[in-house]
């Protein structure tokens, strides 16, 4: 026997999506619900895993979780997938819309999943960046290159990730009026921003809604996604899907939490009344550029952002989304919406941080004791 085989060719220039995150004290990185499941319904997951059939294989379809959503959403189950997290669906779209000879359109900054299952997969992208200053859909763009008629999928994170802005709702119904391409609209953060395309897709077959349960309903653990469309394109996705990608016990414990999600209101009121708190503790610290957000996280902009990263990490033990290196989100960082006194640590440290650091900027101090000794009688940074 030889050397291995190498693996495709064109793998090579590719780097696997790292979401790998070092042990912090505070976790505001991943977009998370910051409190776990509700103690009742905990509780009734504990009286139930004795007699769970954890050796069966799960039903391939999800159907009752299914059933629960289509009747949610006034649909039937055929207009219904049920997929291992938004992830999962967003790979089976590429696989069966995308692939050699098809066009992915696309509207960075954004997902980056969408590119990466694009290239995944053989497909071509085409891109139509934001604009710089407020991150909004370069709409005229858009609809030239629609016109093109050459694209075969466009995937809009509405809102968007990790911009949190949302497209005009008058703005999406024209792209599913300017192609035929299948059009996914990402409401991974529908419960944040109630702006949803869901009364447009009886009139629009190519629409496809993508939402999760990892954002709002606490369980980013167990991985389970879904997206609403015309019953041919669920047809479609069903032939490249995974058999069982979703585990028997993922759905009976999405089941429950979709059944009793009204019990999440109250933290979903809670993480929008401390999503105000962040943005404006951010804007009120000099330096720092503050971006409105609709989902559970906010994007903010300052100088050596990749600086102010690691000294979050390292001094406050505080983990944000370091975004600085990503085209055209250069000195940015996202951090997520957490509990009270998290958000409330957070911006402590960040006003602590951008103290010292106009400080050593204006006093030209290289260590903590020297900038201490630079302050005088100004008292602690801390």
């Amino acid at each position: 026997m030889g050397a291995l085989r190498p693996p495709r060719p064109d793998l090579a220039d590719m780097s696997a999506y790292d979401a790998r995150e070092p042990s912090v004290d505070i976790n505001l990185a991943a977009n998370e619900n910051p409190s776990n499941l509700p103690h009742e319904l905990l509780a009734t997951m504990a009286q139930r895993l004795p007699t769970f059939p954890f050796n069966r294989y799960p039903d391939p379809m999800a159907s009752q979780l299914r059933a629960q959503i289509a009747e949610a959403n006034g649909l039937d189950p055929a207009n219904v997938l049920v997929g291992n997290g938004g992830d999962e669906l967003i790979f089976d779209l590429m696989l069966a819309w995308g692939g050699p000879g098809r066009t992915l359109l696309n509207l960075p900054p954004t997902f980056a999943m969408y590119e990466i299952d694009a290239r995944l997969t053989g497909t071509t992208i085409a891109e139509v960046p934001r604009r710089e200053k407020d991150f909004t859909v370069d709409e005229r763009a858009v609809f030239e290159r629609l016109a093109l008629g050459d694209i075969d999928i466009v995937m809009i994170s509405h809102p968007n990730n990790p911009t949190g802005n949302i497209a005009p709702e008058t703005f999406l119904i024209d792209v599913l009026k300017a192609t035929d391409a299948l059009v996914l609209v990402d409401e991974a953060y529908f419960e944040f921003s109630r702006h949803t395309m869901r009364p447009h897709m009886e009139r629009h077959p190519n629409l496809v809604i993508l939402r999760t349960f990892s954002k709002a309903f606490s369980l980013a653990g167990l991985r389970v996604g879904y997206l609403l469309a015309h019953e041919d394109v669920v047809m479609e996705l069903t032939k490249v899907r995974q058999p069982y990608s979703v585990d028997r016990f993922s759905q009976w414990a999405a089941g429950l939490v979709f059944r009793e999600r009204v019990v999440f209101e109250s933290q979903i009121q809670e993480l929008l009344r401390q999503r105000d708190v962040i943005e404006h503790g951010l804007s009120q610290i000099p330096g720092v550029k503050v971006f409105r957000s609709e989902a559970n996280f906010v994007l903010f902009r300052v100088d050596r952002a990749a600086a102010v990263w690691r000294d979050l990490l390292h001094s406050h033990s505080i983990l944000v989304r370091d975004l600085s290196r990503v085209p055209g989100l250069e000195d940015c960082l996202r951090v997520s919406i957490g509990s009270m006194a998290e958000n409330s640590a957070f911006l402590k440290a960040m006003e602590h941080l951008m103290t010292e650091r106009r400080a050593s900027d204006m006093f030209g101090t290289t260590s903590r004791d020297e900038l201490d000794s630079a302050v005088g009688e100004s008292g602690p940074l801390d």
